[in-house]
């Protein structure tokens, strides 16, 4: 089980979510975040001292799968949140020790969606 973690472009939030769907990958978490990463730093000096002035507008998404999927979820992500410019993103793939569904008690590979399909 993994824990996919992308920052992107708010812009870019519908396609990465219409890839997601295509790619069958359910069961995400999304929130509205503030970072610096490469894009040109804006230097300026307040009071005396020097502050970076901006930080970019993300969006976090965070999504939970089961190891089949890591690869098909990463894909999705990347071919949809790219434009090429400084400041697409980052996706980080963490390792999960345990899962639990609240409303079943499932737990482990059962209780992260999506399990793959028997086609």
């Amino acid at each position: 089980m993994r824990l996919i973690v992308a920052i992107i472009r708010p812009e870019k939030l519908n396609d990465v979510l219409g890839a997601l769907f295509k790619a069958d990958v359910k069961g995400l978490t999304i929130g509205k975040v503030q970072g610096h990463g490469g894009e040109t730093e804006l230097v300026a000096t307040y009071r005396g001292n020097r502050v970076k002035m901006a930080l970019a507008e993300k969006v976090r998404l965070e999504i939970g799968v089961s190891d089949p999927f890591v690869d098909v979820t990463v894909d999705a992500i990347l071919t949809s949140a790219r434009t090429g410019e400084v400041g697409d993103g980052k996706v980080f793939v963490l390792p999960v020790e345990k899962v639990y569904r609240i409303r079943t008690g499932e737990e482990g590979r059962s209780a992260v969606t999506p399990v793959p399909r028997a086609d």
